[in-house]
C-alpha cells in the first residue's frame, strides 16, 4: 500500500478566461438557436438546438463557478505550459494558409503548408519531407477533387488545363 497524498486541484493559467468564454459562446449559441424559429412547441425546428444550448449554458456556468474556487497553479506559465511555441507556430501556419488559399490556390498553398509544417514537426531530410508532402497532396487531391469532385481554389496553377491535358493522353 503506497501512501500518496491526494492531489490538490489547481487552476492552469487562462482557465478562468476560457471557461468564461465558454459561457459567452453558449449564450450566443442559445440566441442563435432561438432565432431558428423561437420556441413555439416541443416539435419546432429550434427545440433541440435550444435544449442543447441550454445544457451548454448550464454546464459552462457550473464549470466557470468551479474555476473561481480553485487556486492558481504554482510555477505554471501560460506560454510554456498551455500555449507552447510549437502550437503557436502551427496556428500561425494555419492562419497564413487560410489567408493565401484563395489567391494561390489549393495545390501551391497546400504544398507549402504541408512541406513547412512536416519539416518543422518531423525534422528529417528535406527529401523525405518532400516525398511525404507530395504523397499526401496527391492522395488528398485525388480523393477530394477527382473522386468527390469538390471544387478546390484554383489560384495561379492552371488546374483545368492540366487535367484536360492528362485526360487527352488517355484517349
Amino acid at each position: 500500500m503506497s501512501s500518496q497524498s491526494p492531489m490538490i486541484k489547481t487552476r492552469k493559467p487562462g482557465e478562468r478566461i476560457f471557461c468564461f468564454l465558454l459561457v459567452l459562446g453558449s449564450v450566443y449559441l442559445f440566441w442563435q438557436a432561438y432565432n431558428i424559429s423561437g420556441f413555439s412547441s416541443l416539435s419546432s425546428p429550434g427545440a433541440f438546438p435550444l435544449a442543447a444550448s441550454a445544457a451548454m449554458i448550464l454546464a459552462s456556468c457550473v464549470t466557470f463557478l468551479n474555476t473561481l474556487k480553485v487556486p492558481a497553479a504554482k510555477d505554471v506559465r501560460f506560454v510554456y505550459h498551455c500555449f507552447p511555441p510549437v502550437i503557436a507556430t502551427i496556428m500561425a501556419l494555419i492562419l497564413i494558409y487560410s489567408v493565401v488559399l484563395e489567391s494561390l490556390g489549393f495545390i501551391l498553398t497546400s504544398f507549402a503548408f504541408l512541406f513547412i509544417s512536416i519539416q518543422f514537426l518531423y525534422r528529417r531530410s528535406p527529401l523525405i519531407t518532400l516525398a511525404i508532402t507530395l504523397f499526401a497532396l496527391i492522395v488528398v487531391y485525388i480523393i477530394f477533387r477527382l473522386v468527390f469532385q469538390v471544387v478546390l481554389p484554383e489560384g495561379i496553377v492552371p488546374e483545368r488545363e492540366i487535367l484536360s491535358s492528362i485526360k487527352s493522353l488517355w484517349r
